[in-house]
């Protein structure tokens, strides 16, 4: 079998973390390549989901004797705490691994400290290797640690006049089978989903991850999450039906900001404490306004279809912006094509100053 450089195997770790997304939480995504002193890979593994074995563990069970020597290359710092499972950087010192390399340190102060550790025991610990695409992997969770509240990605669907719905109201449906389908598929990524009681309202959606083909419940769903300052959510509304766990966020429970609303920073501080570190922002176009007023979309995910309505409720209102000089800048960083329809994803630029 030929040898594999470190570069490569931090390559395939990302790849083996990707597998655990949507699972994991609160956890990170993590993936894990052993190597033995030949530079041959012994063991690999990810972090499946919250509970069960980390990367390093999966791993060094395959590897075996083989681990003792070689070289640990892993997406993120190996924790040191005793938590529903014991630390890693324990276990990759009494495997006698000899060097550890690590593409992103880890930010949670209560698991942090493994690099020190394996230090302090001798093994050689490099960072930054391939750290960038570590850290586009596990950004919902990284972020959301960093600063103590969710990932926010918005989510919606327009025609290519930015429209939501047709003059009458009608929205079902914009986009195309194909489309929806994938907004299932995300879904079935993140913690909670997120609407606004108009939303829920108008539409009565379920906010369930689903096979559209049958109609069957995806294993893993998201938390419910309905903004409701005043509580005006109807007792049979499908999102209390029981499919998936629900949040009725009411101004009393939360907070209200100044305007007698829910509070979003508080909204959201909540739901981090709730252990939600990825929210998908989903309706409707006054939250999407309020939330993207605040500074807190950290992801803009547009669904356009090549239709044209000429007149209709937009996708978004009143975002705070008065004069082109006020605008949201964006960053294009995929554009795909789903069925007729456009995937656009970009990132809110940061503001100077």
């Amino acid at each position: 079998m030929a040898s594999v450089s470190v570069d490569e195997a931090m390559r395939r770790a990302i790849e083996l973390a990707a597998r655990g997304l949507g699972t994991t939480s609160p956890n990170p995504v993590v993936g894990c390549v052993l190597l033995d002193e030949d530079g041959q890979v012994v063991g690999e593994g990810f972090h499946a989901y919250a509970g069960g074995p980390h990367a390093e563990i999966v791993a060094l069970a395959q590897a075996g004797q083989r681990a003792k020597g070689g070289t640990a290359v892993v997406t993120l710092e190996p924790c040191d705490h005793t938590g529903r499972t014991g630390p890693c950087s324990s276990a990759l010192v009494q495997a006698g691994v000899a060097r550890v390399v690590i593409a992103v340190p880890d930010p949670n102060p209560v698991a942090s400290g493994g690099a020190a550790t394996l230090r302090a025991a001798g093994v050689r610990v490099d960072l930054g290797v391939r750290g960038d695409e570590a850290e586009a992997g596990n950004v919902a969770w990284l972020t959301s640690m960093r600063r103590g509240w969710p990932y926010v990605i918005w989510k919606y669907a327009a025609t290519l006049d930015g429209r939501a719905a047709a003059l009458d109201g009608t929205s079902m449906w914009i986009t195309s089978e194909a489309a929806r389908i994938d907004v299932h598929a995300l879904r079935g990524t993140v913690d909670a989903v997120l609407a606004g009681v108009g939303t829920v309202l108008a539409d009565d959606p379920r906010l369930t991850a689903r096979n559209l083909r049958d109609g069957s419940l995806a294993i893993r769903q998201p938390l419910r999450v309905v903004v409701d300052s005043s509580g005006r959510t109807p007792a049979d509304a499908r999102v209390r039906d029981g499919a998936a766990r629900t949040w009725i966020a009411t101004a009393e429970e939360v907070g209200a900001g100044p305007d007698g609303r829910v509070d979003l920073s508080a909204l959201l501080a909540a739901l981090h404490e709730r252990g939600v570190r990825s929210l998908l922002l989903e309706g409707g176009p006054q939250l999407a306004g309020a939330f993207l007023r605040a500074g807190l979309v950290d992801k803009v995910i547009g669904y356009v279809a090549p239709r044209l309505l000429g007149a209709g409720p937009t996708a978004l209102v009143d975002a705070g912006v008065s004069t082109i000089a006020e605008a949201i800048d964006l960053e294009f960083v995929d554009v795909t094509q789903i069925g007729p329809d456009l995937r656009i994803t970009a990132l809110p630029r940061k503001r100077e100053g």
